[in-house]
């Protein structure tokens, strides 16, 4: 059991680390205008109230990927597994944060239209850096 509550944290602290690789690329893209030039009105400011709650919930959501992998047989395609979880928190945001938590509707078309497209995206990089600590934290073992 103890070997669990180590990989219990190791996915959370994976899943920090993820939410900081999507925060600075949702930044990144905004400052150099990607958003902006997509018709998404995304342009966040790289400000320790805007980032602490987005590491938090990464590392919540780093516990959602802690079941998939929680089993030593299911401990393979780690990064793969990252990409499917990002599904979720993409979901959440797309249809319930956005739709009763902001003015902005159902998938946040209220930002523009491709604004789905650039949460599945910044939920993937989460993902993949999830998976991508998770294992290297990890090991093998």
């Amino acid at each position: 059991m103890q070997r669990k509550g180590a990989l219990f944290a190791v996915c959370f602290f994976a899943g920090l680390l993820g939410a900081l690789a999507n925060s600075l690329a949702a930044w990144l893209a905004g400052s150099w205008g990607l958003t902006t030039t997509a018709g998404v009105a995304m342009t966040p400011e790289l400000t320790k109230t805007w980032l602490y709650p987005r590491l938090v919930w990464g590392g919540v959501w780093g516990l959602a990927y802690f079941f998939v992998v929680a089993s030593p047989r299911h401990r393979r395609r780690w990064v793969r597994k990252g990409l499917w979880i990002s599904l979720l928190p993409s979901a959440v945001q797309l249809y319930y944060v956005f739709p009763y938590h902001t003015p902005f509707g159902t998938l946040g078309l209220g930002l523009g239209a491709l604004t789905p497209l650039f949460v599945l995206m910044f939920n993937g990089i989460w993902g993949f850096f999830t998976g991508l600590f998770t294992r290297m934290m990890w090991g093998r073992g």
